[in-house]
């Protein structure tokens, strides 16, 4: 790889970094091609990206972004996003589904470095769909609960008449 290359990798990586909220390290030894695919297509439909990048480059992106500096060894797989939990929930579904040959790192959250607890904790919360469909629901509740009632009364008020 020519220095040309190397400095076109850290650029890219840190403009990525900069624009996400999550950044998962993730140890993707013993996983074929095709297994790491199937990574690949659930994080773009995750809006989640995935890249294998030497340690090196990553660590001096990781730099440039402001993040702190960031140790890493062996062999290791980078997902971010621009949102704090798809990159963890994508991260933590395929390291169920391949518990030997994939497993979660590190990660950095919002800034911090974080350890592979709180990832997990984070892959655990609901997304921001999901939470704005519970808000939804819990908005129209009452608006049900009084539909309900509204229908109750004029079936006992036929029923009187009746």
């Amino acid at each position: 790889m020519t220095k040309q290359q190397k400095s076109e990798i850290v650029n890219l990586l840190t403009v990525e970094f900069k624009d996400s909220l999550a950044i998962v390290v993730c140890d993707y030894k013993g996983l074929t091609h095709k297994e790491l695919e199937f990574l690949r297509i659930d994080a773009k439909a995750n809006n989640t990206k995935v890249q294998v990048a030497k340690n090196t480059l990553v660590t001096v992106a990781a730099r440039n972004a402001e993040l702190g500096d960031v140790e890493l060894s062996g062999t290791n797989i980078f997902l971010w996003s621009e949102d704090q939990i798809s990159a963890c929930k994508v991260a933590d579904k395929f390291a169920s589904a391949n518990k030997e040959k994939f497993t979660i790192k590190s990660g950095i959250i919002e800034g911090k470095i974080s350890d592979a607890a709180t990832v997990n904790a984070f892959a655990k919360l609901p997304s921001r769909e999901e939470l704005l469909g519970m808000l939804a629901a819990t908005w129209m509740a009452p608006i049900t609960n009084f539909a309900i009632g509204l229908d109750a009364l004029r079936k006992k008020k036929e029923e009187e008449a009746a």
